[in-house]
């Protein structure tokens, strides 16, 4: 196997701001494996808030490159269970990496993944569109910029409430909203209790996400669902955001890739969670390995490349949120740049 490291830069077609970020450029990492005369690819961004950025996702790939080229692709379950010993410090390094051999095993087989799990295309949620944070009046363009059938905003000021009640002045479509941790005990439960004759369909990640206790408090009391996102990194944080959350936003940086996303799923089933995937802004690489897990989801953030300016791949298309695959083998995605 031969291991290819790349980063880029992804230019953005607006300023996206959360409630403790702020960007208009998101580097980011892909990870090329060959084997066989075919090619994988995989992508993980940098990012501030967890700490792991373009040199230290390289470095640590680096530190393991004769072990990656010396280890010949079985299944990419065994790849991931080899390298994840070597990288349980830089999960969104060992996202990249397994995606990368995802993708190669379902080219080297010669279907898509999801084929290959098992799983069928007829039944697949749509995909929100975000609007970040920004003045009422340029969170109103930016929606009337981009009809969609779902949006995710984003939440965490001072007007949070009022900022829904205009921008619902100016569509149909379904409402998610995220604070990012933004948001306390009293304040969620008050601002649940007013998002939801605004057609919110539930709410994301509203406190910080070690307040467990305060979450058990809101969960009790909160008229919309509730989905954690910084508070579900890692398989064992499924069980943990139970009665706590309604359901978990799975990330494939934050959980170490697709293998591990998988066995999230799964875990969330068995509790009776419901089951979201989300996107870190990645390009069509990223954004083509989450959509392969599509048929397990309820809900999916997947609009990464959407918020791009110009893209480095092309992969699956998205038309008013339905999601179409490309047709290729593994992700089905195509490099460009």
């Amino acid at each position: 196997m031969k291991l290819i490291i790349r980063s880029f830069e992804l230019p953005l077609r607006h300023t996206f701001t959360i409630s403790y970020d702020s960007r208009d450029m998101q580097e980011t990492l892909v990870v090329e494996l060959q084997q066989d005369g075919h090619k994988g690819y995989g992508e993980a961004t940098s990012n501030p808030y967890y700490g792991f950025t373009i040199e230290n996702m390289t470095e640590a790939l680096e530190n393991i490159r004769n072990l990656i080229e010396a280890t010949d692709l079985t299944s990419p379950e065994e790849f991931w269970a080899t390298m994840q010993p070597h990288l349980a410090d830089n999960p969104f390094a060992l996202c990249a990496l397994d995606m990368a051999a995802n993708d190669l095993s379902g080219r080297i087989k010669g279907q898509p993944l999801y084929q290959l799990w098992g799983l069928s295309a007829d039944r697949m949620p749509l995909t929100d569109y975000t609007i970040g944070i920004d003045t009422i009046d340029n969170m109103v363009r930016k929606l009337k910029e981009r009809p969609w059938p779902i949006y995710k905003i984003k939440l965490g000021t001072p007007e949070d409430v009022a900022i829904v009640k205009e921008l619902r002045k100016h569509t149909i479509a379904v409402f998610r909203v995220d604070a990012n941790g933004a948001w306390g005990v009293e304040e969620t439960i008050e601002n649940a209790r007013q998002l939801k004759p605004l057609g919110v369909e539930f709410i994301e990640q509203p406190m910080r996400a070690d307040d467990l206790e305060g979450m058990k408090e809101v969960y009790q009391h909160s008229v919309l669902p509730l989905i954690a996102d910084e508070s579900c990194i890692t398989e064992a944080d499924v069980a943990k955001c139970h009665g706590h959350f309604h359901g978990v936003n799975i990330k494939l940086v934050k959980c170490g890739g697709l293998t591990s996303a998988r066995r999230m799923i799964a875990e969330a089933r068995k509790l009776g969670m419901k089951v979201m995937v989300g996107c870190m802004t990645e390009s069509s690489i990223g954004i083509s390995a989450i959509a392969q897990l599509l048929p397990l989801l309820d809900y999916v953030d997947m609009d990464g490349a959407l918020l791009l300016r110009q893209d480095i791949a092309k992969g699956v298309t998205i038309d008013y949120g339905r999601v179409s695959y490309s047709g290729l083998n593994g992700t089905g995605v195509t490099l460009l740049a």
